[in-house]
């Protein structure tokens, strides 16, 4: 084996092969979100959310097959389209609930094929029917609601380890999962999933280790430090305020 060869193995042992291009730079991401066909509404949202900061630290890349789970309105849907390109495929899958709450988003968003490497499914919690081989998976903000039940308002509780094991049966190995979700205190685990769709950072990493996914890094670019974790996250004192966790796992090679 050539030496270059040789430490190029070493060096990404476990993680991403040496065949892969290199992840989508934040430029590109900007030419992405500059994009005139993207929404007014996108573009205000894009203000609280970093988009091309959490992508560029993704590392998502062009020609990649990813999946937005629980992706509602298909936000990131739409930004991942132009980052992934023609090559490239986005599966943008919802629950039924989810289907019902974003179908407002949704219509306008996916009309006339706008977006023609997306592939919109409403699924079952317990059958996803994610594609398998998946470069990556994004869980943006839905997270905390693997823990959450209102069965009265129509969400039912969730196996959440059956739900995440999916995932990581259809990330290939070196593929990587994006985790944003809003924090709640230190020593509250999955306790405010209900009250303040919220969830603790450090259960999150223990929850997603425990079922075979190595934490590779988180990004502080959504931390709020005057979020002090007691408000809902629907409270109008804080909406869009959050403090929230960014996480990268990596399903080991």
């Amino acid at each position: 084996m050539r030496p270059i060869a040789l430490l190029c193995l070493i060096a990404w042992a476990g993680l991403a092969g040496c065949a892969h291009t290199a992840a989508v730079p934040e430029a590109d991401l900007a030419t992405v979100l500059a994009n005139p066909a993207r929404s007014a509404a996108d573009r205000e949202r894009d203000g609280r959310d970093q988009p091309a900061a959490v992508l560029a630290f993704a590392g998502f890349r062009r020609g990649e097959r990813i999946a937005d789970i629980f992706g509602g309105g298909g936000y990131y849907s739409e930004i991942l389209s132009g980052v992934v390109g023609d090559e490239g495929e986005i599966y943008l899958v919802n629950n039924p609930p989810y289907d019902n709450y974003a179908k407002k988003d949704l219509t306008p968003r996916l009309a006339d094929q706008r977006l023609r490497n997306v592939r919109y499914a409403v699924r079952p919690n317990d059958d996803l029917q994610l594609p398998k081989d998946l470069d990556g998976a994004l869980i943006v903000m839905s997270y905390h609601d693997l823990y959450h039940a209102a069965p009265d308002q129509g969400w039912a509780a969730i196996d959440a380890g059956q739900f995440i094991e999916q995932i990581t049966a259809a990330l290939k190995p070196g593929g990587v999962l994006l985790i944003v979700d809003h924090a709640s205190a230190a020593g509250r685990g999955k306790l405010d999933a209900d009250s303040l769709h919220r969830i603790e950072e450090s259960f999150a990493i223990a929850d997603f280790k425990a079922h075979g996914l190595v934490f590779d890094g988180k990004l502080d670019v959504l931390r709020a430090a005057a979020d002090d974790h007691s408000k809902n996250v629907f409270d109008p004192a804080i909406r869009g305020m959050t403090d929230r966790f960014v996480h990268r796992y990596r399903k080991p090679r």
